[in-house]
């Protein structure tokens, strides 16, 4: 086994974590990974904040540098290398040395795909504009972060209310920007309810955002040097100075198409819970590979640095000897917007109902901290039920200080298989400080009991 030579496609988090954990058991092994880009294990979730200003440089971003690999743990990072080819046959890779123009081939005895995902792109008029950018890479965070800082743009365009979206909105509002954000959707934040993601709309509105739903992106409009001037949807005309892409993201699964890998849902790469893929001996991980969902016990795809770093952790321990499971996924999510947090896990109403199951849902409005403790903002809590079991199926938490995180209890309590009442009968902590005597979500519990 230490002599079998591994070849990791992608530096980021499941290529990074999976190369680690495979030097950390097996010190004498070949480990070769090949990076297209200029960066290894950086936090792409923290770019619209360092765009932002609120993380002072990229530097702070990135965990671990190239040559930090190459000197401590003896992993020859390649950067600017892509791979254009796997030829399963010869188990070989085509390489692409970015920098000389050079190609070449790469022998592996086993091989790890972490090419994670990139975002949708469109294609239409004048999409190549200069100001117009899809957030993916560190150095793409990089390249927005420089234009404003030479054009110093006045007006920001967003297109798409996911979490990109979202905060990059706070972003630009944060360096003093007129804030537009577009959407084909009838709601902002599609992995929740409408109920919870109007709240979401309300307070971005309150925050002078302007906010279009069921508008469609047809194309955009240049000025003569070729920079963006306006974005053009299928109702109006609106100037820009700088346009944000955030319509979601696809697997990076065409490589291992093309070699002959079997891809699963949604076009992301076929994986069990080893994360091997269906050709022995290859692997794959993170944001280009499907996970197992643990409510409706399906294979999905979600991308999220959590699963990614999880997942590229279990391809380790199963590339050098061991024997690990990835459990699954409930899609819990985080993010905020200026004071406003926000969060899911598990099944929406809408889904719950897409799939056929019989459930109920309980919403509550309540505060944290206690109401009478300064600083006590308003929270509002969501919960899924399947209405036999009374086994909780999801949840979604949106409000101020301190609400977002308590998401996590109810991810614990959907992965245990939690009925209403044992969320009820948890012994959470109390303080005035931090909430009420009756935690919101045992508040939200009760009221479906």
């Amino acid at each position: 086994m230490n002599k079998r030579k591994l070849v990791v496609i992608g530096g980021d988090a499941a290529g990074m974590t999976a190369a680690s954990k495979v030097r950390r058991e097996q010190a004498e092994r070949e480990i070769i990974v090949f990076e297209r880009g200029n960066h290894t294990s950086y936090s792409a979730c923290g770019m619209p904040y360092y765009i932002g200003g609120q993380v002072e440089s990229e530097e702070d971003l990135i965990a671990r540098k190239p040559e930090v690999f190459r000197q401590k743990q003896n992993i020859d990072v390649r950067i600017r290398h892509e791979v254009l080819d796997i030829d399963i046959e010869n188990k070989r890779v085509k390489v692409k040395n970015l920098d000389e123009e050079k190609e070449s081939w790469e022998s592996w005895d086993d091989l790890l795909i972490a090419t994670g995902a990139s975002p949708i792109v469109p294609k239409m008029e004048n999409i190549d504009a200069n100001g117009v950018f899809a957030l993916s890479t560190l150095q793409s965070g990089i390249d927005v972060f420089n234009f404003i800082e030479e054009n110093k743009p006045a007006k920001a365009v967003i297109v798409g209310g996911g979490y990109i979206g979202v905060e990059m909105a706070e972003a630009f509002l944060d360096l003093s920007m007129d804030v537009t954000l577009i959407d084909m959707a009838p709601q902002l934040m599609a992995t929740l309810d409408k109920d919870m993601a109007d709240l979401i709309l309300e307070y971005m509105i309150e925050q002078q955002v302007k906010v279009f739903l069921e508008e469609k992106l047809v194309k955009f409009e240049k000025n003569a040097d070729g920079s963006v001037k306006s974005v053009i949807t299928d109702k109006q005309t609106i100037p820009a100075d700088i346009v944000i892409l955030g319509m979601g993201v696809k697997p990076n699964s065409e490589l291992a198409s093309r070699a002959g890998i079997k891809l699963g849902a949604k076009d992301a790469i076929q994986v069990n819970k080893r994360l091997e893929t269906s050709v022995p001996n290859i692997w794959a991980a993170g944001d280009c590979a499907e996970s197992f969902h643990l409510v409706t016990q399906k294979q999905v795809h979600i991308a999220l640095g959590t699963v990614a770093n999880k997942h590229g952790l279990v391809a380790g321990i199963n590339i050098s000897g061991g024997s690990a499971e990835f459990p699954g996924v409930l899609g819990t999510a985080i993010t905020k917007f200026q004071e406003l947090e926000i969060s899911r896990t598990g099944l929406s109403e809408k889904e719950a109902k897409d799939l056929g199951v019989d459930y109920e849902t309980e919403t509550i409005t309540s505060v944290t901290p206690a109401g009478y403790y300064p600083g006590s903002g308003k929270i509002s809590v969501k919960i899924v039920v399947n209405k036999q079991s009374q086994r909780i199926l999801g949840g979604q938490i949106v409000g101020f200080k301190g609400a977002a995180k308590r998401i996590d209890t109810v991810a614990t309590a959907i992965t245990a298989g939690f009925t209403v009442q044992q969320l009820m009968d948890l012994d959470l902590a109390y303080a005035p400080p931090f909430s009420t005597v009756w935690d919101p979500v045992q508040i939200v519990a009760r009221r479906i009991r």
